[in-house]
């Protein structure tokens, strides 16, 4: 078993699925910094397209923006570190060292706004990995996308775990201002220790409650989810993230039952013999009983929430924190009667 690399979710590179041939890590000092550590690579890539589309039932958005594909946060139940295979890299360390940024997004999405017969509905920006992380405060590719939202009054969701996005409070409350955004904050453990493990290069736990306030306190409308929940290692600390995010600001909550598609079944695996070996099979059994004796079930309805005694049990303590803390606010609904169009030049559409 690969040994703990220090601010790294794992250490492990194994073949991705779609590899021809298998591969046998050699370390030849490349890619590492001086203390021997692997170094994060970013690699600019030119997209073709940058507005997603799903029809999933479980999301509240129809369009999601990902800026960058990876993610140096190295979030070890990362639900996208499958997706780093389709680009010829390792769902494992890869996921979290092999960065790539689209540094054209901005531009693809004014001449997708500006196509005719486009129908706006809410983007979501980071739904699958995180738009502000560390390559953000670099590059600078979310805000670029949310200044052409912003110019073209476009409904916008933002999902993150790093304290980065206070950078765009202009933007946001800019937005909020007129009902244009709704910003959620993850917060997976209130322990400082186990979101080391889990998290490592993300915001601290408190310093993402700090992030909330900031937002509130803007005017941005700003919730929590609590995800992913992983039985018997932070599920007892959902109603304490709840209560605690809410008293500083937060307006809705959400969560998720941790889920492990493909790849990251034996990652995570692997982190909980490494992390917590005595916990590690009560851990699995739970998850699996919760997922009709698999470690991922990827049927809409079923994959957020899971099925059984634990979840329904963690469903039910969900609702009641939830409404006991006023968090269960109907959702509005963001405003698509303000869109206006931009022109491919760059220039608004006053007159559309």
């Amino acid at each position: 078993m690969d040994q703990p690399l220090h601010g790294r979710g794992t250490a492990r590179n194994p073949d991705n699925r779609y590899a021809a041939h298998a591969r046998e890590a050699v370390d030849d000092g490349w890619l590492r910094e001086a203390d021997g550590k692997p170094r994060t690579v970013i690699t600019l890539h030119e997209a073709k397209s940058i507005i997603s589309r799903n029809s999933s039932p479980d999301v509240r958005f129809q369009q999601s923006i990902n800026p960058y594909q990876g993610c140096e946060h190295g979030c070890i139940y990362c639900y996208a570190r499958p997706s780093h295979a389709y680009w010829g890299y390792s769902p494992g360390l890869d996921f979290e060292t092999r960065i790539i940024a689209k540094p054209n997004a901005a531009a693809l999405l004014r001449a997708e706004l500006a196509k005719p017969g486009y129908q706006p509905s809410s983007i979501c920006i980071g739904s699958n990995t995180d738009c502000y992380q560390p390559a953000e405060r670099e590059l600078g590719l979310t805000r670029a996308v949310l200044e052409v939202l912003a110019e073209t009054r476009h409904p916008t969701m933002l999902l993150t775990k790093n304290a980065l996005i206070e950078r765009d409070i202009d933007l946001l409350a800019d937005l909020a201002g007129d009902g244009l955004v709704q910003v959620m904050i993850s917060v997976t453990t209130l322990d400082r220790e186990l979101a080391r493990k889990l998290e490592p290069r993300a915001s601290q736990p408190l310093r993402r409650i700090e992030t909330i306030a900031r937002l509130a306190q803007a005017g941005i409308p700003v919730g929590v989810l609590a995800a992913p929940m992983i039985p018997a290692l932070n599920d007892h600390e959902m109603e304490q993230i709840l209560q605690t995010c809410q008293a500083a600001g937060a307006s809705r909550a959400g969560y998720v039952l941790l889920r492990l598609p493909l790849e990251l079944a034996q990652l995570f695996d692997d982190w909980l013999a490494q992390h917590y070996p005595l916990k590690r099979d009560h851990v699995l059994s739970v998850l699996r009983q919760s997922r009709g004796g698999r470690y991922n079930d990827a049927r809409f309805g079923k994959r957020m929430r899971g099925v059984g005694v634990f979840a329904d049990m963690l469903s039910q303590r969900f609702k009641l924190a939830r409404q006991r803390l006023g968090l269960d606010q109907p959702t509005v609904g963001l405003d698509t009667s303000l869109f206006r169009p931009p022109r491919p030049d760059g220039q608004l559409d006053l007159f559309s």
